[in-house]
């Protein structure tokens, strides 16, 4: 059975010792052993890399050096090139390289010299020297970073929760909004991040609720356990059914919000904030009410409340133009419990 080391390419060190071998006059099998390789590897060595005067190994070294890159492919995007120009005039309009990728596949089914991928698009843009036109191409990216982000960003790197539910377990009548009483949350944070306000969608009807947290120091998992309890045991409880959060670690103290509301606690992969689409959608409606960058400590939860019953009284196109309060009612109603309204 073969090592790894015998199916290793020779580099110019072990050239170096083939090379002292035969000034030596060390015979072929003596060079394979001392290298551990077989006879055969050097024997291929020497015949393909010799030159007129015998064996070198720099000259050895610089063959091989060149038959590697003649063997390799000349790449697509080179800058002055028609794919490129026609690839950075679309970036400069604005596409992204996915768009750009897939508009020259549509045009250009049958000619790979015409179409690129975008990722070889996005490593054309950050090999580009430092310059001007490497600034230009970053800038034309939605996401204009200096650096491209690894396409894996690895594990989540805020910590692990403890005995956390995936998003991927959840029962599929949650996913369908066929009842109610499934809710998202999340955070909004304020001017620097010392501040915060905490947002509880209900998935079926879109009622909002603004939580009011403590300050300082308000996304602590102390802090959102006892303001989020509070708000949530004021539910109704056949509307009070799970609760759909990011990893963020202020929701770190889940079991204890599940045994206090009797929500189970359902987490969504990381990065992965369309996992939570309607708590996200509705964030930026908030933000009329609550831009970014102001301080959100002085807010009292009487005027978050106002703030949720102004829009939870405005009409939803999702709802055939009724507001979430009046769907919110309605299956209240259907529950027969009218009293259990919001507190």
């Amino acid at each position: 059975m073969k090592t790894p080391t015998q199916y290793k390419q020779i580099d110019y060190q072990e050239r170096e010792t083939i090379a002292l071998g035969i000034e030596t006059g060390l015979g072929m099998r003596a060079i394979a052993r001392m290298l551990g390789r077989p006879a055969s590897a050097i024997s291929r060595e020497i015949e393909r890399n010799s030159g007129g005067s015998g064996y070198s190994c720099r000259y050895a070294q610089q063959r091989c050096e060149r038959r590697r890159r003649q063997g390799r492919p000349a790449p697509k995007l080179i800058a002055g090139n028609a794919l490129f120009e026609a690839t950075t005039a679309l970036l400069r309009q604005h596409w992204s390289p996915q768009q750009i990728a897939s508009h020259l596949a549509k045009l250009h089914p049958t000619e790979a010299a015409k179409r690129v991928s975008h990722e070889t698009i996005y490593n054309v843009i950050y090999a580009q020297p430092r310059g001007e036109l490497r600034k230009e191409l970053v800038a034309c990216l939605r996401m204009a970073r200096a650096k491209r982000w690894p396409r894996s960003k690895g594990e989540d790197r805020r910590g692990q929760i403890a005995d956390l539910l995936s998003i991927h377990v959840r029962p599929p009548e949650i996913e369908d909004r066929q009842f109610p009483g499934h809710w998202e949350g999340d955070l909004i944070k304020g001017a620097l991040n010392v501040s915060a306000v905490g947002t509880l969608v209900e998935r079926t009807t879109r009622l909002l609720m603004l939580v009011k947290l403590p300050h300082p120091h308000p996304a602590s998992a102390a802090h959102v356990l006892q303001a989020f309890t509070d708000k949530l045991i004021g539910i109704a409880l056949p509307m009070r059914k799970t609760l759909t959060y990011d990893r963020g670690r202020e929701m770190a103290y889940h079991r204890e919000l599940t045994a206090a509301t009797g929500m189970a606690v359902y987490f969504c992969d990381p990065h992965s904030p369309w996992q939570r689409g309607t708590n996200e959608n509705t964030n930026g409606l908030v933000r009329q009410y609550l831009p970014k960058g102001t301080d959100l400590s002085g807010y009292t939860q009487e005027q978050l409340d106002a703030i949720a019953d102004e829009m939870n009284n405005r009409p939803r196109q999702t709802l055939g133009w009724a507001s979430p309060l009046e769907v919110y009612g309605q299956w209240l109603a259907k529950l027969e419990q009218p009293d259990a309204l919001i507190q």
